[in-house]
């Protein structure tokens, strides 16, 4: 580790700070721990936070439920996954309140990104429209 050799080098504090570009505060920090330690004090101690809620088979869980689309979850109006609409999805199915941007984060950790919707109706007729394109829009043209 980079900070472990300049402590072992009795670098100074301020010059360590700039080579690094951390605040003072943080190489004190660091070499208290180098001396009580040693290099493993220094060694990461993983991402900070608290842990996921759910447990991994209820993440596979909302993930089918998910791309089961929202009419089957009883959104029929429009075909939209919100993150309101997830959020209720998740307190039903598992009884866990999560925040938007928790759900944000959630939908991120599972692999899903957002997506601007394509504004097609439900009820939209591919074979009428190919037939147009092909016999009445040439004629227009």
């Amino acid at each position: 580790m980079q900070a472990a050799a300049l402590f072992a080098q009795d670098v100074p504090v301020p010059e360590i700070a700039r080579r690094l570009r951390v605040s003072h505060n943080a190489v004190y920090v660091w070499r208290r721990r180098w001396l009580a330690e040693g290099e493993a004090g220094l060694a990461s101690k993983g991402p900070s936070g608290s842990d996921c809620r759910l447990s991994d088979a209820e993440l596979a869980t909302l993930a089918t439920a998910l791309e089961e689309g929202p009419a089957a979850h009883g959104y029929i109006e429009d075909q939209r996954w919100t993150l309101a609409r997830v959020a209720e999805l998740i307190a039903r199915l598992f009884r866990q309140r999560y925040t938007l941007r928790g759900v944000s984060l959630l939908l991120h950790r599972i692999g899903f990104s957002p997506q601007v919707p394509k504004h097609r109706p439900v009820e939209r007729d591919e074979a009428a429209i190919a037939t147009w394109r092909r016999e009445v829009w040439p004629q227009a043209k």
